[in-house]
């Protein structure tokens, strides 16, 4: 069973996903890691993000252990993340860590729940249930605003906002794999609802296709 869960920063995919993960014991893996340990790597190489045989040497050599213990949640490498993901050369070299891991599942799970930005569309076009989480930007910036001011007390709102709509139109315009809603994608938009609210709207979604998957092969 694999979900697959797609949406820009701070929708709240993260938090929904790792929920579904452990509510159907399934392996969950945030896509988004990937790009962001590229990312990190490069900086603290002194690498230009934007470089494309760089970035492309980084990331086939990356695994995860590389950024153990790594602080890759910083506004600087969300900002790297986003300019990797835009080459080719780098979702070329992490789409197959992804289909791996969805295909076989570490510790036996039965399944996976990856997000990111493309999951629906391009890594697992074929999941189970797909789901396109959004907000306004101008909620997710207040909660991207308050998860990072204790690091960073001299970032203000405006411009986390900035940073916000920068990502989300280098990610929804880029040529490789952009960021959008796969054909069949449930949306949920989450402005205005609460974790347990998108938590429990996802799980219906979830069920009714499980028991309609159930009585298709029955």
């Amino acid at each position: 069973m694999i979900i697959a869960v797609d949406g820009p920063a701070a929708s709240g995919k993260g938090t929904l996903s790792r929920r579904i993960a452990s509510y159907y014991e399934l392996a969950y893996l945030d896509t988004g890691t990937l790009y962001r340990g590229v990312g990190w790597v490069m900086l603290s190489k002194n690498l230009d993000p934007g470089d494309e045989a760089a970035a492309g040497e980084t990331a086939r050599s990356f695994s995860l252990e590389q950024i153990a213990g790594a602080d890759i949640r910083t506004p600087d490498v969300g900002r790297a993340a986003s300019r990797v993901a835009a080459l080719p050369v780098v979702r070329a070299a992490l789409l197959d860590f992804q289909r791996q891991f969805a295909a076989k599942p570490p510790h036996g799970a039965a399944g996976a729940v990856l997000d990111g930005r493309d999951i629906g569309t391009v890594v697992c076009p074929d999941a189970l249930v797909k789901f396109y989480i959004t907000a306004a930007p101008e909620e997710r910036a207040r909660r991207r605003h308050e998860e990072l001011r204790q690091r960073d007390g001299g970032l203000s709102y405006e411009m986390t906002l900035e940073d916000i709509k920068r990502r989300d139109a280098r990610d929804s315009g880029r040529e490789t794999a952009p960021m959008r809603p796969a054909a069949d994608a449930q949306f949920i938009d989450t402005t205005k609802l609460d974790a347990d609210a998108v938590f429990a709207r996802a799980c219906r979604f979830i069920d009714n296709a499980i028991e309609d998957r159930n009585e298709a092969v029955g």
